[in-house]
This record gives structure tokens, C-alpha cells and sequence, in this order.
């Protein structure tokens, strides 16, 4: 069974921030992409619903591949959109919800798959499947205090919170415990972007 801790670790050790591009198509997912990585989020993902998204998958992976940043694909609902995914480029995988078939396929494909969750007993069956890094979602409705209180029985769990997350409320998060929040739409927002990358000087820095 493989858990893919080591592989996430090292992934997410360099930003607290990552960047979902949903529904974008291909010019502006390159565009948000760059904007991301130039400040200083190493990590995108692509969320997989249409034949659009596949191409802006595969455009953004080969620009990421030229500045040494890997892409992941999100919205993984199917086994087989994870041997999709994996033809597209994509080094991990994200999906909304705990599917133990799809976590299995991730696994005997060799890829990275950052399933989700919103409840104790979801968190359970994902450590049970021999995962460690989890996607909460939706994490704005979650609450910043449900990550304190998962991490009582469930010490060793890292999450990437996912789902209604800015700049406005993204260190709260991060000083709940959770290692890496998830931004969407705040990348268009000039003044989000400014704080954006405040935060992420100041997380360096500590």
C-alpha cells in the first residue's frame, strides 16, 4: 500500500499556498498559473471537468515542467479519469470526496492522490487506506476549529484546506494546523494578491 506521505512532505515544504484553476480554459489557466507561481505558490492544480480542462491541464503542465513546478488534477471522481489525469502530466491527484476504488486505482498507478474529506469518520477510512496528507472540504464551512479538534485523534494527519479560502482567511487556517490552504479566485484580485504574498513572506520568514 502506498501512503505517498514522503512524496506530499517534500511537495508542500516549500509553500503554505497552492492555486486551484477551475474551469478557466486553457489562456487564463496559463496566465493565473504563471501569476501563481511568480508569487511564490509552487503548486496548481487543475480540476478535470470538461475536454477544455484537459487541454488547459496538459498546456500548464508543460509550462510548469519548463520552470520546474509539477501540476496536479483535480475533481477526481472516476477510476478512470486517474489514468487520464496521469496521460495529461499530472504528478498528483485531488478529488472532493473519499472514494476508496479511486484511492486504490492512485495507488497501484503510482501517483499521489489528495482525497477529500469533512467528517471524522471520512479522516478514519483515509488513514485506514494508508493516506496521511488529506483535502478538507469545504473548508470555509468547516470552521477553522475543526482542524483543531481532528487533530486530537488523528495527530499525524496533514490537511490542505480547500474550498472558500483568501487571503482574508487563509492564516487563520494555517494557525489552526493546516499545512497548505487552497486559493481560487483570489488570483485575480490585484489587492488579494498583495496580501497573498505578504503572508507568504511572512510564513518564510518564521
Amino acid at each position: 500500500m502506498t501512503d505517498f506521505t514522503e512524496w506530499f512532505d517534500a511537495a508542500f515544504a516549500g509553500s503554505p499556498l497552492m492555486a486551484i484553476l477551475r474551469g478557466m480554459g486553457v489562456e487564463r489557466s496559463v496566465a493565473l498559473a504563471s501569476t501563481a507561481w511568480d508569487l511564490g505558490l509552487d503548486h496548481v492544480e487543475v480540476p478535470l471537468q470538461t475536454e477544455e480542462d484537459e487541454r488547459a491541464l496538459r498546456e500548464v503542465v508543460r509550462l510548469g515542467a519548463e520552470r520546474g513546478k509539477v501540476v496536479g488534477a483535480g475533481t477526481i471522481l472516476r477510476v478512470e479519469q486517474v489514468a487520464a489525469a496521469q496521460a495529461a502530466g499530472a504528478a498528483y491527484l485531488v478529488a472532493p470526496g473519499l472514494d476508496p476504488a479511486v484511492v486504490r486505482a492512485a495507488q497501484e498507478a503510482g501517483i499521489p492522490i489528495l482525497p477529500g474529506v469533512a467528517t471524522p469518520s471520512e479522516v478514519q477510512l483515509a488513514v485506514s487506506l494508508g493516506l496521511t496528507w488529506l483535502k478538507a472540504f469545504p473548508a470555509s464551512w468547516l470552521g477553522s476549529g475543526w482542524f483543531r479538534l481532528v487533530r486530537g485523534p488523528f495527530p499525524e494527519v496533514r490537511f490542505v484546506a480547500t474550498g472558500g479560502m483568501d487571503a482574508a482567511n487563509a492564516a487563520e487556517f494555517l494557525d489552526a494546523g493546516v499545512r497548505v490552504v487552497a486559493v481560487g479566485s483570489a488570483l485575480e484580485d490585484a489587492a488579494q494578491l498583495e496580501k497573498l504574498a505578504a503572508l507568504l513572506a511572512s510564513r518564510s520568514a518564521v
